[in-house]
């Protein structure tokens, strides 16, 4: 593999072919500026990303204009900092990286990792963003065991090690490994980064090495913390927009007029990006966050209350919306929800209970349990026959994808799957039908759910009607979401629901961390993922054959060295989930609901999901922007 550097992506942006000189001409205010903000030339870097909207099918915008959405929980402030989607690298529309915050990166084998900042480039408070910033958050943050005491995150070590990182002068740093780290772009990419740079003259203020010890002090005792790392922690977020005065690179800031039923976000001055014709992006001016209650959502947003609108918003309630299009003068958009399933039902296979864990085990019982599952009633009842029935695999807009992965073992064939049962010795009945487990217990299937979604419950519904005529019953539970993560944690869980495979739209060169168990918050094998993540020192080591053979390829994609390798490592993994049926999917394909009032530039089709893709921002939010402002420009 070649050494190569990350440059712009064509497809999605484009880099005017200026002489360096003319770029102070073609930066332009559009408004009067902000009393003691400098202008536009000194406020953006040396070189800005620059982008042509109308290759990428979209047009030259207009600032201004307050875009109002709705969210169900305070905490969900921090989407701001997902939709902005400024990153170091991040993904386009067709899943390429590029660089953004970074002008540049020189990757050398996935081993040296050259980050090539900005000059000039500046936090939204106007101090300059920096090689200090990364200095100071790898040796004074991530290696300060106060204030991180498990030590660098996983991403960051390559077999246990963590890289050699260099200062190579005020715009350049440098890590390397002794391996090849294949994590270490993607993760940096990420709806929820990293954020492997800190504002550094902001955060010394909070640190005992460079602070003021009884400044310190008196501010933790404002804020009600034991200590300096408390504090620091607190005062450090940069994902959670709890802070309105640490300094930012995302497009839009907090403010301080936030309220608990109200955020408000106001664009960055200092934002990096500019389009074509010399505008400083974001477009809109200001973004407010009104929290109200999640199951008023759609009503709210049917009223015309939002301009922007797909969270608390699902398939259920497309028909209602379109007919609200005409008298709020909005309009309902399909975007493709990026899951793997719209719903999955998650077998646990690592619960404790010796009977149950022998039969979760048994591929031919989850067999018999897709089996049992009417997928094509469900997509008609639910999804009017515009989703996928199948199972819980890659979409066909991934380039992994295979015909079989979507349909083995996932038809209705209720005589195989009463065979399969069988087979496995579950012959004995009792008086309604219902089998019977080799110690005598009902073959009764206690299914967890949030209760979070009425379409989950509608599907199960339908599920445990066709699991009758196998001799399986289901009960449906529900529970809080941190309850049943603890009880399958602990391994007390049978079964539960929740949506698909994250990423339903991987490419070879994206961590398959979803298809092996590497995380505790995955139902399926909870205590294996905690052995995973704890190398060791918690949770429980998988005695299951498929889950260890995914645990190898995946670690074997941590140092893969070349694209082929990756795929051949992808396709075997997905390869193990469709023989295996260790996620029971239902449909896939379902339309997410995007409701845009007012607003040009939102795409007609889009990708909507977490990772990759940060929701709308590999759409590029920040060049959103409201159509009457245009109308009066032209006049």
């Amino acid at each position: 593999m070649k050494s190569f550097s990350l440059f712009l992506c064509v497809f999605t942006l484009a880099i005017m072919a200026l002489p360096k000189f003319s770029l102070a001409l073609l930066l332009k205010e559009t408004r009067t500026i902000a009393p003691g903000l400098p202008p536009i030339a000194e406020r953006v870097p040396k070189e800005p990303l620059i982008t042509n909207p109308e290759l990428i099918g979209r047009v030259v915008g207009v600032q201004g204009g307050s875009l109002h959405t709705l969210i169900s929980r305070p905490k969900d402030v921090r989407l701001i900092n997902v939709w902005g989607y400024a990153r170091l690298v991040g993904f386009n529309e067709k899943l390429e990286l590029y660089p953004d915050i970074l002008e540049s990166v020189d990757n050398k084998f996935d081993k040296i990792f050259t980050l090539n900042l900005r000059e000039g480039h500046k936090w939204s408070d106007g101090s300059p963003f920096t090689a200090e910033d990364f200095r100071f958050w790898y040796e004074d943050v991530a290696l300060n065991s106060k204030l991180n005491p498990i030590g660098l995150p996983g991403f960051m070590l390559v077999e246990g090690m963590g890289p050699k990182f260099m200062v190579l002068n005020e715009t350049t740093v440098r890590y390397s490994w002794h391996k090849p780290n294949p994590l270490f772009l993607q993760e940096l990419a990420k709806a929820r980064p990293p954020f492997i740079y800190k504002p550094a003259a902001y955060l010394k203020q909070f640190h005992e090495t460079y602070g003021n010890l009884e400044f310190i002090r008196s501010i933790a005792r404002i804020e009600k913390v034991r200590g300096w790392a408390p504090l620091f922690n607190r005062m450090d977020d940069m994902y959670g927009a709890t802070n309105p005065h640490i300094p930012t690179l995302q497009p839009w800031v907090p403010r301080t007029a936030s309220g608990e039923r109200r955020a408000v976000m106001e664009r960055n001055p200092f934002f990096h990006r500019i389009d074509n014709t010399g505008q400083q992006l974001p477009y809109i001016d200001r973004i407010i966050m009104d929290v109200v209650d999640g199951k008023l959502i759609p009503a709210k947003t049917l009223a015309g209350e939002s301009e922007l609108q797909a969270r608390g918003l699902g398939f259920s309630d497309i028909s209602v919306l379109k007919r609200g299009e005409q008298t709020e003068d909005y309009d309902t958009r399909l975007w493709l929800n990026s899951k793997g399933s719209e719903i999955s039902i998650l077998p646990n296979l690592s619960i404790q209970d010796p009977v149950w864990r022998k039969l979760m085990q048994d591929r031919r019982f989850r067999h018999a349990l897709s089996l049992g599952i009417d997928r094509e009633l469900i997509n008609k009842v639910l999804y009017f026959g515009l989703g996928r029935p199948g199972n819980d695999t890659v979409l066909d807009v991934s380039p992994l994808y295979r015909p079989d992965f979507q349909t083995v073992w996932a038809e209705y064939n209720p005589d195989l799957a009463n065979q399969l049962l069988d087979d496995i010795g579950l012959t004995e009945k009792r008086g309604d039908g219902i089998r019977l487990m080799e110690d005598g217990r009902p073959l009764q299937l206690i299914i967890e759910i949030t209760g979070e979604s009425s379409e989950q419950d509608d599907a199960l519904e339908l599920v445990a009607e066709t699991w009758k005529e196998i001799g399986v019953s289901a009960f449906i539970r529900p529970s809080q979401r941190d309850t049943i993560r603890a009880r399958a944690l602990s391994g007390n869980l049978i079964m539960s629901v929740w949506s698909g495979f994250e990423n339903g739209v991987p490419t070879a060169n994206m961590p398959p961390i979803d298809y092996a168990p590497t995380r505790e918050d995955f139902l399926s094998w909870a205590p294996w993922g905690n052995y995973y993540e704890s190398d060791g020192h918690a949770g429980v080591q998988p005695d299951w054959e498929p889950a260890i053979r995914l645990i190898d390829l995946f670690d074997q994609w941590l140092v893969s060295s070349s694209f082929e390798e990756r795929e051949m490592i992808w396709e075997q993994m997905l390869q193990i989930h469709a023989d295996e049926t260790i996620h029971i999917g239902l449909v896939n394909g379902v339309r997410q609901p995007v409701v845009v009032k007012g607003l040009l530039n939102v795409p007609e089709m889009g990708i909507y999901g977490w990772d990759p893709g940060a929701q709308f921002g590999i759409h590029r939010m920040d060049l959103f922007f409201f159509a009457d402002l245009l109308s009066v420009e032209t006049e």
